[in-house]
């Protein structure tokens, strides 16, 4: 049996994709919606649940939601008069862990940094 290598593959975006994905990490800078999807990682919400437990307006719950489900982050599903949001775990968790062990490694500077605070 003969040895095989696998050679990395390199992705190259087209421009259409690398704008969507700096609009997916534009979605990914606020600290509210970043905030919403730690929350639903604990398992689906309602915009109250959401805004109670952020201490946010529902207004502000509902926007950045709108948002995050635009992007494919989150789901919806109406139950009865309500709304429930779940997180898009195949892609989202894996994303916050990689971000976590990042900065861990990397940027531990960020979790204090006053340069790029908005």
């Amino acid at each position: 049996m003969g040895c095989r290598t696998i050679m990395s593959q390199q992705l190259i975006l087209r421009k259409t994709d690398v704008t969507a994905a700096s609009l997916l990490f534009t979605a990914l800078s606020n600290d509210c919606r970043v905030g919403i999807l730690n929350l639903l990682r604990n398992g689906p919400k309602n915009v109250g649940e959401i805004s109670e437990a952020l201490k946010i307006e529902q207004t502000m719950a509902s926007h950045n939601l709108k948002c995050l489900a635009f992007c494919g982050l989150v789901t919806s599903k109406r139950l009865g008069k309500t709304i429930e949001y779940t997180l898009n775990r195949e892609t989202v968790e894996p994303i916050l862990r990689l971000a976590d062990k990042h900065i861990s490694k990397y940027a531990i500077n960020l979790r204090t940094c006053k340069t790029l605070e908005r």
